[in-house]
Protein backbone atom coordinates (compact mmCIF):
# COMPACT_ATOMS: atom_id res chain seq x y z
CA UNK A 1 0.00 0.00 0.00
CA UNK A 2 1.26 3.47 -0.87
CA UNK A 3 1.70 5.89 2.01
CA UNK A 4 3.53 8.60 0.07
CA UNK A 5 0.95 11.18 1.21
CA UNK A 6 1.67 10.57 4.89
CA UNK A 7 2.74 13.92 6.41
CA UNK A 8 6.36 14.19 7.47
CA UNK A 9 7.68 16.02 10.51
CA UNK A 10 9.69 19.18 9.90
CA UNK A 11 12.84 17.37 11.03
CA UNK A 12 12.21 14.47 8.66
CA UNK A 13 11.54 16.80 5.73
CA UNK A 14 14.61 18.95 6.39
CA UNK A 15 16.81 15.87 6.76
CA UNK A 16 15.66 14.55 3.37
CA UNK A 17 16.27 17.94 1.73
CA UNK A 18 19.76 18.14 3.20
CA UNK A 19 20.55 14.56 2.21
CA UNK A 20 19.42 15.17 -1.39
CA UNK A 21 21.57 18.31 -1.63
CA UNK A 22 24.58 16.53 -0.13
CA UNK A 23 24.23 13.56 -2.49
CA UNK A 24 24.01 15.92 -5.44
CA UNK A 25 27.20 17.73 -4.39
CA UNK A 26 28.99 14.40 -4.10
CA UNK A 27 27.80 13.35 -7.56
CA UNK A 28 31.04 14.10 -9.42
CA UNK A 29 32.99 11.85 -7.05
CA UNK A 30 30.64 8.98 -7.91
CA UNK A 31 30.86 9.62 -11.64
CA UNK A 32 27.23 10.68 -12.13
CA UNK A 33 25.57 14.04 -12.76
CA UNK A 34 23.95 16.12 -10.03
CA UNK A 35 20.31 15.52 -11.05
CA UNK A 36 20.81 11.78 -11.35
CA UNK A 37 22.37 11.76 -7.87
CA UNK A 38 19.57 13.85 -6.39
CA UNK A 39 16.87 11.58 -7.82
CA UNK A 40 18.67 8.58 -6.40
CA UNK A 41 19.04 10.31 -3.03
CA UNK A 42 15.35 11.22 -2.94
CA UNK A 43 14.24 7.67 -3.75
CA UNK A 44 16.73 6.29 -1.22
CA UNK A 45 15.43 8.62 1.49
CA UNK A 46 11.74 7.96 0.82
CA UNK A 47 10.23 4.87 2.41
CA UNK A 48 7.54 4.59 -0.28
CA UNK A 49 7.96 4.55 -4.08
CA UNK A 50 7.46 7.83 -5.97
CA UNK A 51 6.10 8.46 -9.43
CA UNK A 52 7.71 10.78 -11.97
CA UNK A 53 5.39 13.69 -11.13
CA UNK A 54 6.33 13.54 -7.45
CA UNK A 55 10.04 13.45 -8.32
CA UNK A 56 9.66 16.42 -10.67
CA UNK A 57 7.76 18.37 -8.04
CA UNK A 58 10.16 17.73 -5.16
CA UNK A 59 13.32 18.41 -7.18
CA UNK A 60 11.89 21.13 -9.46
CA UNK A 61 13.10 19.45 -12.66
CA UNK A 62 11.54 18.94 -16.07
CA UNK A 63 9.88 15.72 -17.18
CA UNK A 64 12.52 15.15 -19.84
CA UNK A 65 15.30 15.56 -17.29
CA UNK A 66 13.55 13.25 -14.84
CA UNK A 67 12.88 10.55 -17.44
CA UNK A 68 16.44 10.61 -18.78
CA UNK A 69 18.02 10.24 -15.35
CA UNK A 70 15.51 7.63 -14.21
CA UNK A 71 16.49 5.54 -17.25
CA UNK A 72 20.17 5.92 -16.31
CA UNK A 73 19.51 4.91 -12.72
CA UNK A 74 17.58 1.86 -13.93
CA UNK A 75 20.54 0.92 -16.15
CA UNK A 76 22.87 1.22 -13.18
CA UNK A 77 20.38 -0.94 -11.20
CA UNK A 78 20.36 1.65 -8.42
CA UNK A 79 16.57 1.99 -8.63
CA UNK A 80 13.69 -0.33 -9.52
CA UNK A 81 10.27 0.15 -11.08
CA UNK A 82 7.29 -0.65 -8.89
CA UNK A 83 3.79 -1.35 -10.22
CA UNK A 84 0.65 -0.99 -8.13
CA UNK A 85 -2.63 -2.66 -9.01
CA UNK A 86 -5.04 -0.19 -10.55
CA UNK A 87 -2.29 2.42 -11.12
CA UNK A 88 -1.23 3.32 -14.66
CA UNK A 89 1.78 5.32 -13.54
CA UNK A 90 5.24 3.87 -13.04
CA UNK A 91 6.62 4.21 -9.53
CA UNK A 92 10.26 4.03 -8.55
CA UNK A 93 12.15 3.02 -5.44
CA UNK A 94 15.88 2.94 -4.74
CA UNK A 95 18.04 0.07 -3.65
CA UNK A 96 18.21 0.55 0.13
CA UNK A 97 21.14 -1.76 0.93
CA UNK A 98 24.27 0.41 1.03
CA UNK A 99 26.50 -2.62 0.29
CA UNK A 100 24.62 -3.28 -2.95
CA UNK A 101 24.73 0.43 -3.83
CA UNK A 102 28.52 0.61 -3.45
CA UNK A 103 28.97 -2.63 -5.38
CA UNK A 104 26.82 -1.37 -8.27
CA UNK A 105 28.57 2.00 -8.44
CA UNK A 106 32.04 0.44 -8.36
CA UNK A 107 31.09 -2.06 -11.05
CA UNK A 108 29.52 0.57 -13.32
CA UNK A 109 32.42 3.00 -12.97
CA UNK A 110 34.84 0.19 -13.73
CA UNK A 111 32.90 -0.71 -16.88
CA UNK A 112 32.14 2.81 -18.09
CA UNK A 113 35.35 4.63 -17.16
CA UNK A 114 38.39 2.52 -16.24
CA UNK A 115 38.05 -0.18 -18.91
CA UNK A 116 37.64 2.27 -21.85
CA UNK A 117 40.75 4.16 -20.68
CA UNK A 118 42.74 0.93 -20.57
CA UNK A 119 41.54 -0.10 -24.04
CA UNK A 120 42.48 3.29 -25.51
CA UNK A 121 45.93 3.13 -23.94
CA UNK A 122 46.47 -0.36 -25.37
CA UNK A 123 45.46 1.01 -28.79
CA UNK A 124 47.94 3.86 -28.38
CA UNK A 125 50.66 1.40 -27.44
CA UNK A 126 50.08 -0.49 -30.71
CA UNK A 127 51.38 2.55 -32.59
CA UNK A 128 54.87 1.58 -31.44
CA UNK A 129 54.46 -1.90 -32.94
CA UNK A 130 54.16 -0.46 -36.44
CA UNK A 131 57.33 1.60 -36.20
CA UNK A 132 60.64 1.14 -34.49
CA UNK A 133 61.67 3.06 -31.40
CA UNK A 134 63.86 5.87 -32.72
CA UNK A 135 65.21 7.49 -29.59
CA UNK A 136 65.44 7.31 -25.81
CA UNK A 137 62.59 9.74 -25.14
CA UNK A 138 60.25 7.71 -27.32
CA UNK A 139 61.21 4.56 -25.43
CA UNK A 140 60.59 6.29 -22.10
CA UNK A 141 57.14 7.44 -23.23
CA UNK A 142 56.29 3.90 -24.35
CA UNK A 143 57.29 2.62 -20.92
CA UNK A 144 55.10 5.24 -19.22
CA UNK A 145 52.09 4.02 -21.19
CA UNK A 146 52.94 0.40 -20.31
CA UNK A 147 53.17 1.35 -16.63
CA UNK A 148 49.78 3.07 -16.81
CA UNK A 149 48.21 0.01 -18.44
CA UNK A 150 49.80 -2.26 -15.84
CA UNK A 151 48.37 -0.14 -13.03
CA UNK A 152 44.85 -0.14 -14.53
CA UNK A 153 44.99 -3.90 -15.00
CA UNK A 154 46.09 -4.34 -11.39
CA UNK A 155 43.32 -1.97 -10.26
CA UNK A 156 40.82 -4.06 -12.22
CA UNK A 157 42.08 -7.26 -10.59
CA UNK A 158 41.88 -5.64 -7.15
CA UNK A 159 38.32 -4.44 -7.82
CA UNK A 160 37.21 -7.84 -9.10
CA UNK A 161 38.75 -9.52 -6.06
CA UNK A 162 37.14 -7.06 -3.64
CA UNK A 163 33.60 -6.96 -5.08
CA UNK A 164 32.58 -10.45 -3.88
CA UNK A 165 33.36 -9.44 -0.29
CA UNK A 166 31.29 -6.28 -0.72
CA UNK A 167 28.43 -8.27 -2.27
CA UNK A 168 28.50 -10.72 0.63
CA UNK A 169 28.72 -7.84 3.14
CA UNK A 170 31.86 -9.39 4.60
CA UNK A 171 32.65 -6.52 6.94
CA UNK A 172 35.03 -8.68 8.98
CA UNK A 173 37.30 -9.31 6.02
CA UNK A 174 37.22 -5.68 4.90
CA UNK A 175 38.07 -4.47 8.41
CA UNK A 176 40.94 -6.95 8.50
CA UNK A 177 42.17 -5.68 5.14
CA UNK A 178 42.05 -2.07 6.38
CA UNK A 179 43.93 -3.01 9.56
CA UNK A 180 46.65 -4.70 7.52
CA UNK A 181 47.03 -1.60 5.37
CA UNK A 182 47.08 0.67 8.43
CA UNK A 183 49.62 -1.56 10.18
CA UNK A 184 51.85 -1.57 7.12
CA UNK A 185 51.63 2.21 6.82
CA UNK A 186 52.32 2.63 10.54
CA UNK A 187 55.36 0.36 10.33
CA UNK A 188 56.61 2.19 7.27
CA UNK A 189 56.09 5.55 8.97
CA UNK A 190 57.86 4.32 12.09
CA UNK A 191 60.92 3.27 10.12
CA UNK A 192 61.01 6.61 8.37
CA UNK A 193 60.70 8.41 11.71
CA UNK A 194 63.58 6.46 13.22
CA UNK A 195 65.98 7.21 10.36
CA UNK A 196 66.98 10.74 11.48
CA UNK A 197 67.56 9.45 15.03
CA UNK A 198 69.87 6.73 13.76
CA UNK A 199 71.88 9.27 11.81
CA UNK A 200 72.11 11.48 14.89
CA UNK A 201 73.31 8.57 16.98
CA UNK A 202 75.89 7.83 14.32
CA UNK A 203 77.14 11.40 14.54
CA UNK A 204 77.40 11.17 18.33
CA UNK A 205 79.37 7.96 18.12
CA UNK A 206 81.85 9.67 15.86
Amino acid sequence: MMNSDTPKTDTHRKAIEQFVLLWGEMASAWGINRTMAQIHALLYAESEPLDTDAIMDQLSISRGNANMNLRNLLQWQLIHKVHFKGQRKDYYTAEKDVWNIVSMIVRERQTREIEPIRENLVETLRLFENSGIDDEQEQEFKERIENFIEFLEMFDRFTQALLPYINKKNLTFLKHLVKLAEAHQSLKGGKQGKQPQTEQQSDNNE
